[in-house]
């Protein structure tokens, strides 16, 4: 019984999948799909191309305030038992918006200068 379970699961499974090749798209590949994509760039050309410092600034300032949020997710069922998380949590924000009111002053933020 065990043997006919076994091959009758191989030969359901061998059947569904020459099933969906025989329905399905038949892709032509070219040079162009075949190839890597990445952030826009060819990775077939040089690898010493310029690139926007304005654009790498917004992006790790992106990633800070993401993992801030992370991070601020578990206050609301913390806040209720430490009067300590709060002033922490307090701290945290404290420090980030000097951070975020830095780099507004220093014009980071401004995509065109």
């Amino acid at each position: 019984m065990l043997l006919f379970s076994i091959f009758f699961v191989f030969m359901l499974s061998f059947i569904v999948m020459m099933v969906g090749i025989f329905f399905s798209k038949k892709v032509v590949l070219d040079k162009e799909k075949g190839s890597s994509f990445e952030c826009g760039f060819d990775p077939l050309n040089s690898s010493r191309l310029s690139f926007s410092l304005q654009f790498f600034l917004i992006g790790i300032i992106f990633l800070i305030f993401d993992v801030e949020i992370a991070l601020m997710l578990p206050a609301p069922l913390c806040i209720l038992n430490s009067v300590m998380f709060l002033f922490v949590l307090g701290m945290f924000l404290a420090i980030l918006l000097f951070g975020l009111y830095f780099e507004w002053n220093q014009g980071i933020l401004e995509w065109m200068k």
